[in-house]
């Protein structure tokens, strides 16, 4: 009997623990499930989106972005230009590097979309939006760019896109009328976010006539994570080149300008905020 009695006792206990750890479970799935999505603070994007999608002056500044490259382009074939060359880069093949998000792609409907849903920055969204194919062309880009490949240059697309979104980059700038597109041209983030070893892969072969992008990493890597002060020290320093071999397109919705603001740090969307309220200069 006191066998009986101890094995019932064990059952029940066993059976208690049982129950209690699925209740806990359900419990802790049916929170889970009612945890609120991260809610994005994106209403300061909203000036920065329609001077895109909606200001003259911006399609001003692309066209002047791509006039100013076509200008600095043409005069490389000028011999006096060329005879400062040493005669090893005289024989290369010319190449035009171009960066491609907010370059010669614009992308301001998926910041939209952000906006309007009240969403963060994901990978998942972003390469969704990449596949969709349908980012229309930045003003002047497939103009200058077909004439410099008609010029015999070689046309670069580098760009952050990972390897999960190249075909869908491929297919988008060929569908929008962009030169020069393919497997071998089309440079996408591999290991590391840096571009200076594809840039340095590019130059092995061909002279490098012009960069040209929104964010300052497209052009050198001295601009690489730096703080705000000494982007602009490192700017105020390289002058010379922006409107010669760098030409630099709009793009006050997003870039390492705002990361610098954060000092790269993976902030929440409060401390994203202040950090944004902070940095602001009054009188």
């Amino acid at each position: 009997m006191k066998i009986k009695n101890c094995l019932l006792t064990f059952s029940l206990i066993v059976s208690s623990i049982i129950t209690t750890y699925y209740a806990t479970i359900s419990t802790a799935q049916q929170g889970a499930a009612q945890q609120p999505a991260v809610v994005a603070d994106n209403e300061y994007q909203v000036g920065a989106v329609l001077f895109m999608q909606k200001a003259a002056e911006f399609r001003a500044l692309a066209y002047q972005a791509f006039n100013i490259a076509r200008m600095r382009f043409d005069a490389d074939f000028d011999k006096r230009n060329l005879k400062k060359l040493a005669k090893a880069e005289r024989q290369m093949i010319r190449a035009v590097v171009v960066d491609i998000d907010e370059t010669v792609l614009d992308n301001s409907p998926h910041q939209a979309e952000l906006i309007k849903n009240r969403m963060p920055f994901t990978g998942s969204i972003w390469t969704a939006w990449v596949n969709r194919r349908e980012a229309k062309p930045i003003p002047g880009a497939v103009e200058f760019l077909k004439y410099a490949n008609s010029k015999g240059a070689r046309v670069f697309y580098v760009s952050n896109r990972n390897e999960a979104e190249k075909q869908g980059t491929i297919d988008n700038l060929k569908a929008v009328g962009f030169p020069d597109v393919s497997d071998e041209t089309v440079l996408v983030r591999t290991t590391e976010s840096g571009k200076e070893a594809r840039r340095q892969s590019i130059a092995a072969k061909h002279r490098i006539v012009l960069l040209m992008g929104d964010n300052l990493n497209d052009f050198s890597n001295v601009f690489e994570r730096k703080s705000v002060g000494d982007r602009f020290a490192e700017v105020d320093r390289t002058r010379e080149l922006f409107g010669e071999k760098y030409i630099v397109l709009p793009n006050a919705m997003y870039g390492d300008w705002e990361s610098a603001i954060y000092e790269y740090g993976r902030l929440s969307e409060v401390e994203k905020t202040a950090k944004r309220n902070a940095a602001l200069e009054s009188y």
